[in-house]
């Protein structure tokens, strides 16, 4: 935008003084710019609206149709295309094991594994997931048998409240599928995103060690 530079000359005769001159510059400045953001509001508007309605038109509020493995089984479900793993556990399946604790991927107590892999279910869009997802519930065999860590939790008293027990026994199988148990260090180190505010710590690497000494990292997918 041109700048508008005071008429010195007319400010030398007296009639608009330099003071007037720069105030008529920031006036006009300023009903300029209301000007551009008055075009430009709409335009914003719009173009949030078309973002917000999908790359479709439909609303990501609007219900979608899709189907997890979960623990086993085939379940459908219905959900707002927005709704994480998380909340279509607890909310829609009644798996409440994972726990919702910063619902920011900070505290790991909403741990699950899809396929493989631990995840933030927190994070993960259900609708995104392709793979079988594993909660703590699943851990046990059909005929209650607990699985080998979560007996460990118990024989080595690796928790208190047990609020993150369950983010923290899906990640302790985690650290032992995927060999990090070398050392105590290594343990700390991969657990470190799963925080106890009971400070059960030294505990739990104990559990993990334990099971680790006698390869007890498996999952029920794993088959025998």
């Amino acid at each position: 935008m041109p700048r508008i530079r005071p008429n010195t000359s007319d400010a030398a005769a007296g009639s608009v003084t330099p003071a007037e001159a720069a105030a008529v510059s920031r006036r006009s400045f300023i009903l300029s710019a209301g000007a551009a953001a008055g075009v430009a509001s709409p335009a914003i508007a719009d173009t949030r609206s078309a973002l917000a309605q999908g790359p479709l038109g439909a609303s990501p509020a609007s219900p979608v149709g899709l189907s997890l493995t979960v623990n086993g089984q085939r379940r459908s479900l219905s959900l707002d295309s927005r709704t994480t793993l998380l909340d279509a556990l607890r909310d829609h399946l009644g798996l409440t094991g994972s726990k919702k604790g910063c619902d920011h991927g900070q505290c790991g107590a909403c741990t699950v594994f899809v396929g493989n892999a631990r995840v933030l279910s927190c994070l993960t869009l259900a609708a995104a997931v392709r793979e079988p997802v594993t909660t703590i519930e699943g851990l046990a065999a059909a005929d209650g048998t607990l699985h080998p860590m979560q007996q460990a939790f118990i024989d080595h008293d690796a928790f208190q409240c047990g609020y993150c027990t369950p983010g923290q026994i899906i990640s302790a199988v985690a650290c032992v599928r995927e060999g990090r148990t070398r050392s105590t260090a290594e343990i700390r180190e991969y657990m470190s995103g799963n925080l106890c505010r009971c400070a059960a710590y030294p505990n739990i690497v104990a559990a993990i060690e334990d099971v680790a000494s006698r390869g007890g990292g498996t999952l029920p997918h794993d088959g025998p």
